[in-house]
């Protein structure tokens, strides 16, 4: 799904939060789904980052089970479970790939430590999980878009599939297409429609996403009904 015939049509990957959601998606003809930990952890009650590591697979095992199109997990960290583990567990809800990020604590992880322990998921998962590599140097970093090609690096040799620099500005896109093998993960405003999706295929995204922003655009929708209602 990740190898593109042409640049304006990339993978296009909305964020359920629940199973509901997920229905919805898969019924308007999306071909694959990618949770959201920020959104998954707001439809079960927590602030981004705080929901329990059982929780947290219950909810997208839920997702995965609800829907016919594969789906893939934001995991986070990996909760601090083992690669093995972490693995067998993302199998066991039964999707089919994970994003793992580089940050930590507001804080770049030690990058050659976490390519040590991208390699070991790879390893573990033999092809039944797709791992997409968090790049978060424009979240906790400098923003420098060539530390995040350097983490890029790392993360591809250790065998990382797809390599997501969040929040990275659009203008940097080409510089990062040009510096990052394999395909590259860009994260779209909630409200992006499809030419905006075509631009940024254009401009080297091969899988796009939209992280917890469908969840939050559900939510102020959601608070405008509300409002009626008491008006």
């Amino acid at each position: 799904m990740h190898r593109r015939a042409v640049p304006a049509e990339p993978l296009v990957l909305p964020g359920p939060w629940d199973a509901a959601s997920a229905r919805v998606f898969e019924a308007a003809g999306f071909p694959a789904l990618a949770t959201p930990s920020a959104g998954v952890a707001a439809a079960l009650g927590y602030e981004d980052g705080g929901t329990p590591v059982d929780e947290m697979f219950a909810a997208v095992g839920r997702i995965a089970r609800a829907v016919d199109v594969p789906v893939s997990a934001d995991v986070e960290g990996g909760y601090g479970l083992a690669a093995a583990e972490l693995v067998e567990r993302l199998v066991e809800a039964g999707v089919v790939g994970c994003n793992l990020e580089d940050g930590e604590d507001g804080r770049l992880k030690d990058a050659r430590a976490h390519a040590e322990f991208l390699g070991e998921v790879c390893a573990a998962a033999a092809g039944r999980v797709f791992v997409n590599a968090r790049v978060d140097t424009f979240v906790h970093g400098d923003g420098d878009p060539e530390r995040a090609v350097e983490r890029a690096a790392l993360y591809v040799a250790a065998g990382a599939e797809c390599v997501f620099p969040i929040l990275a500005p659009v203008a940097v896109l080409p510089l990062l297409r040009a510096g990052i093998e394999g395909p590259l993960n860009v994260l779209a405003p909630a409200d992006a429609d499809g030419p905006a999706l075509a631009a940024l295929g254009e401009l080297g995204a091969a899988r796009v996403t939209f992280g917890p922003g469908l969840q939050r655009r559900a939510a102020g929708a959601l608070r405008e009904i509300a409002a009626g209602l008491t008006a």
